[in-house]
Parts: structure tokens; C-alpha cells; sequence
């Protein structure tokens, strides 16, 4: 296996972009160095980002922030700015894995893994948030839902890679959350997942939402419906309930042995309702 650890972007690029195997991006590597360990992945070549300064950084940009693919979890957690202005997208980073993983790990490993059940993808899809991918036609940006296709696949082209996520400016009333369930009390794989980020106006109506599941399908969801229906309302106990009601119709999810089909899907409309409360109080809202 050959090492490579490139101090430009660019050259980064070059090498995937050469690679004839199985190459392969290091960030944290808490999800591929277990996986080589484990005898689970044999890649030919290992390009490791961790000395690109630029991927190292998290920098305010057009009244948003930039996340570089190398900042791990615990960065994010320190970083006051950040903290104040997309808590949810935080919060859920630091869902993954233990302390110790949270010096390491990456939301941008996080995504780019393509697990189903990935805490942070939800919470930056709810934001809005965008992928900057970079590879040999240059560079171009596309929403976070876009880049995982399936359980273990990506979007991504021969020698691409995610090289960070913009979280979007955000509006005054503005608030996010991001909740997820799993069996034991720490360190394990969401049975179901859900972000939701609200705008409100000044009378406490929601001028806009997303909502986005995950560990309910094949891939992170944006439940379209459950925006336009929170859009235009006050949060009451029938909108709440409405809510629930059209993400367990939207989840997919399998029987497994963390937990059934049916559950599943009832924790989905669980975790939204609880969600959106949380993304309401931070917005500024007041629950009649």
C-alpha cells in the first residue's frame, strides 16, 4: 500500500485523480483505518488530508461558515461562532463515536462513509448545507443530500473529494436541532435520526423549515412534505402531531437487530416532533 500525504489541495487531486486502484481519502480514519484492521478493506493507496492547511481550518465566509474536511469533531465543539450559529450541526458531530473519536473524526469522513445512519448528514441537510467538491474539471458545490447514492456510495467522481461543507448564512429567528435514538446510552448506531432547522417571524410563525431523516432509508431523506408544512405555522399541538405523522409516513426503513420496521418508523415522527420544539425555542419561539 502506498502512503501519500500531499500539502496542497491540488496535489491531493493528482494523486486520485493518477490512482489505477483502490484509493482511498484519510480525514480521521476512524471509519477506514477499522475497516483495514479489520481485514474489511484493502486499498491500494492511502492520500492522507490531515496537512492541508486550508482543509484544517473553520473560516466565516458570506455570513456562513466553512468547515474543512479535516477539522474533527471536537474543533467544531470549541469553535464559539460556530456553536452559536448552527448548534444542531455541532451537536450531532458530536454524536459520533466517543471522546477519543471525537478528536479525530470528520463530518466530512462522516458523509463521504455513506452510512445510512450518519448523525451529522441529517443535521447538515436540515441546514442546507453545501459539499465543495474538488477534483480534476476544478471545483463545484452541491447540496450535502447529494453526495451519498446508497449505503457505502457516493457521488463522487474519479479523483474527487470533499474538501469541505458551508453551513449557509442564516436569518435572525433562526434555530436548528438535530436528535437521534439508539439502544444503549452512548457510542452506537442511530435506530432512527432527524434534523430540523426553522426560520421564524417576528410573531412566532415559521416562515420557512427543513426537515431531513436518517437511518430510515438507504440514505439521508429531506422530507419535503414536513417543510411545507410546518411553513405558515405556529408549532401548536396539531401541527406537532401532523408532523410526526408525515415523517413516520416517509421513513423506509428495514427490520434489524437494533430494532423493527414498525418501530422505527414511529420513532422517526417521535424524533421530529421532539426536534422541532428544540429548533423553535432556539429560533426564539414560544410554545402556546
Amino acid at each position: 500500500m502506498d502512503y501519500h500525504a500531499p500539502t496542497t489541495l491540488d496535489a491531493a487531486v493528482d494523486i486520485l485523480a493518477g490512482a489505477s486502484g483502490d484509493c482511498r481519502v484519510l480525514a480521521g480514519g476512524t471509519d477506514l483505518l477499522v475497516r483495514m484492521r479489520s481485514d474489511m478493506a484493502h486499498p491500494d493507496a492511502v492520500v492522507d488530508i490531515k496537512r492541508i492547511a486550508s482543509l484544517r481550518t473553520i473560516t466565516e465566509e458570506d455570513g456562513g461558515w466553512r468547515i474543512g474536511a479535516a477539522v474533527c469533531g471536537a474543533e467544531m465543539g470549541e469553535h464559539a461562532g460556530l456553536r452559536a450559529a448552527w448548534p444542531g450541526v455541532v451537536e450531532a458531530a458530536q454524536l459520533i463515536g466517543s471522546t477519543q473519536v471525537q478528536g479525530r473524526a470528520t463530518i466530512v469522513g462522516n458523509l463521504c462513509n455513506a452510512s445510512p445512519a450518519a448523525d451529522s448528514v441529517p443535521a447538515m441537510v436540515a441546514a442546507g448545507a453545501l459539499a465543495r467538491i474538488a477534483g480534476p474539471e476544478g471545483i463545484r458545490d452541491v447540496p450535502v443530500e447529494e453526495v451519498p447514492t446508497g449505503p457505502g456510495k457516493t457521488s463522487l467522481g474519479h479523483g474527487e473529494l470533499v474538501a469541505s461543507i458551508f453551513l449557509p448564512d442564516r436569518a435572525e429567528r433562526s434555530g436548528d436541532a438535530y436528535l437521534r435514538f439508539i439502544p444503549r446510552t452512548e457510542m452506537d448506531i442511530a435506530v432512527a435520526g432527524c434534523g430540523v432547522s426553522l426560520t421564524l417571524d417576528e410573531d412566532g410563525g415559521i416562515i420557512r423549515a427543513r426537515v431531513a431523516l436518517g437511518a430510515v432509508g438507504p440514505g439521508v431523506m429531506v422530507v419535503a412534505e414536513a417543510g411545507r408544512m410546518l411553513a405558515g405555522s405556529h408549532l401548536r399541538e396539531g401541527g406537532l402531531q401532523q408532523l410526526a405523522t408525515i415523517c413516520s409516513a416517509a421513513a423506509r426503513p428495514i427490520t434489524d437487530k437494533r430494532g423493527t420496521e414498525h418501530y422505527r418508523t414511529h420513532i422517526a415522527g417521535v424524533l421530529a416532533r421532539r426536534a422541532a420544539v428544540i429548533a423553535y425555542a432556539r429560533a426564539g419561539g414560544t410554545l402556546e
